[in-house]
């Protein structure tokens, strides 16, 4: 990752996934597509209707380590762009990627013995359905309380605080997947696709740690200036 660019306005998307190739999931999730030619982020939030602010607030969470956005920019941000993106990435992550992986390790675990196989594959499933809960809230419960304040309606009974003071990381657990996986699969496995899976963890892992993040350091003070106003 060259440290010498900054993300802006102006700066090419082409530019922007050389930065950060990771973008491209991240991209996807926000509706821009590939075939951007010489377009800028200025251009594809136009054509997108994302408020730049938005754009560069999650790609800049996603690409530099232990950022923290300014006030300003998040100012800048609109708050339904943020959940269209959160929204997007929970579909993006139980459709796809929870899938992806429950089908690979289900491969990897066929040649070992069955009580073995059971116990990883419950870790498994209980892990998916924790995180699906985990969703299933922040779509019931935190997005219709923000889209309630941004049309004035009664908001008492709760608060982002509330959201925030119970907000868990659903990435952690994945690290003792990753370390059953490495450390006390049989030798019969396949190591290619052992190596698969960990690639795969490591990726769900890494890429959920941003989304919590953009949770914890975009979502909530954003709604928190909300509840304020």
């Amino acid at each position: 990752m060259r440290q010498d660019m900054t993300i802006e306005p102006s700066m090419k998307l082409a530019d922007l996934i050389e930065l950060n190739y990771k973008l491209l999931d991240v991209l996807s999730r926000l509706g821009v597509g590939l075939g951007f030619g010489e377009h800028t982020i200025s251009d594809a939030c136009s054509a997108f209707d994302i408020r730049s602010g938005s754009f560069l607030v999650i790609c800049n969470e996603y690409t530099f380590d232990g950022y923290v956005p300014s006030a300003d920019l998040l100012a800048s941000a609109d708050v339904r762009d943020i959940m269209k993106y959160l929204h997007n990435s929970h579909i993006y992550y139980m459709e796809k990627e929870m899938e992806l992986l429950r089908s690979r390790l289900v491969r990897l675990l066929e040649p070992v013995g069955p009580d073995q196989r059971a116990v990883v594959e419950k870790f498994f499933s209980d892990y998916r359905d924790e995180v699906k809960n985990h969703f299933d809230y922040e779509e019931d419960v935190v997005f219709p309380y923000v889209d309630a304040l941004l049309c004035g309606r009664d908001r008492r009974g709760y608060s982002i605080g509330q959201f925030e003071e119970n907000h868990s990381n659903i990435d952690e657990k994945l690290n003792d997947l990753k370390n059953i996986v490495m450390k006390y699969l049989p030798d019969v496995c396949d190591p290619l696709l052992r190596n698969e899976v960990l690639y795969h963890i490591f990726y769900l892992e890494e890429d959920l740690h941003h989304h919590t993040l953009i949770e914890d350091n975009v979502l909530v003070p954003m709604v928190d200036m909300l509840e304020r106003r």
